[in-house]
């Protein structure tokens, strides 16, 4: 299994309605939370004990919060907030 990032609970029904330069920044900003959290977690599947705790990344237009997830080798992005700015 290798490192990805998805959309989880509401953030995915919150997505739908973003406009798309938003969910672009999202996105991108995501792949480098996963980058990160790969090269920290490298045996990820064998992680023993409890997950890191999540944050928050502001992007042009909001923020997004995710939580990374060692043993599912997985970023969840948990809410997104567009603001418009």
């Amino acid at each position: 299994m290798s490192w990805k990032w998805e959309f989880a609970f509401g953030a995915e029904e919150a997505a739908r309605t973003a406009p798309a330069d938003f969910l672009a920044a999202v996105e991108r900003k995501a792949a480098e939370v996963v980058r990160a959290a790969e090269a920290f977690h490298v045996h990820g599947r064998a992680h023993e004990g409890i997950d890191p705790k999540g944050s928050d990344v502001v992007v042009p237009g909001g923020m997004f919060t995710y939580q990374v997830v060692v043993r599912s080798e997985r970023v969840y992005v948990v809410q997104i907030t567009y603001l418009g700015f």
